[in-house]
């Protein structure tokens, strides 16, 4: 007859049972088989096991491994690790930010260059503005301020109202006078009453376009590319040859009202 000890789960197997569960609870089961795997490779199991007398013992070696582990996995470790990634994306946006303003900036001091040089350009040809000077050195964001809304007062009621902030920045990016265009557009078709083709209220050519917006930018950059800085008599005959001096004298005193 067997007796009820030879049944009963020894108390060293009991603990192992426990101290198993607190191991795979502390690193996971993934860990726990990797640990498993290095110790059986030195032939004696994750766990020292004295097969004749049922006893087990812990090992020093997979005692340090698991306390390597906790250590590793410590939130404290997981906390400085996060935040050396936070700190690394905000360096990250702030060299973006830079980056963001210098290109800005050189863009801006480009185009200020540009007005300048066509503003020189065309009083070494003439001598002096006839409708008064345009001053680009205060910036685009206060460049298309003033003049677009100098123009959409000058266009209020017309095909072309709202459209003086787009009439500015063309002027800004081409390096223009910013009344150059919306003048002609007075003396070519009512501010864009009358279009001979669709969307072109500069007389220009036999282009047409889908929208305003097209339109005002192609007509500043033919002026700022075929003409120059600003209104000339002899521009005013290039422009419209028949009626030079009706043109001249109707397109500068309507940019003078700007």
């Amino acid at each position: 007859m067997v007796s009820r000890t030879q049944h009963r789960t020894p108390l060293a197997l009991r603990l192992f049972a426990v101290v198993v569960a607190l191991v795979l609870a502390a690193v996971g089961l993934s860990t726990f088989i990797g640990f498993a795997g290095a110790a059986n490779t030195q032939g004696a199991g994750f766990f020292g096991i004295d097969e004749t007398s049922g006893s087990f013992e812990m090992q020093e070696a997979s005692s340090n491994a698991t306390m390597a582990v906790a250590s590793e996995s410590s939130p404290e470790v997981i906390v400085r690790d996060m935040s050396a990634g936070y700190e690394e994306i905000a360096q990250e946006e702030e060299a973006a930010r830079i980056a963001a303003e210098e290109e800005a900036a050189a863009a801006e001091a480009e185009a200020i260059q540009r007005a300048n040089d066509a503003r020189s350009k065309y009083l070494n040809q003439f001598g002096s503005l006839p409708a008064g000077d345009v001053d680009f050195s205060i910036g685009r964001d206060a460049f298309i301020e003033e003049w677009g809304s100098r123009i959409d007062d000058y266009l209020s009621g017309t095909a072309l109202a709202g459209y003086g902030e787009t009439f500015a920045a063309a002027a800004w990016e081409y390096g223009v006078d910013p009344r150059w265009s919306p003048a002609i557009s007075n003396t070519e078709s009512g501010n864009g009453k009358v279009c001979f083709l669709p969307h072109n209220a500069w007389g220009w050519g036999s282009s047409s376009w889908g929208n305003w917006t097209d339109a005002i930018y192609s007509h500043v950059r033919g002026l700022a590319n075929g003409y120059g800085f600003t209104i000339s008599y002899s521009f005013a005959g290039k422009y419209c040859p028949p009626f030079t001096d009706h043109w001249y004298n109707n397109t500068l005193s309507q940019m003078k009202l700007i």
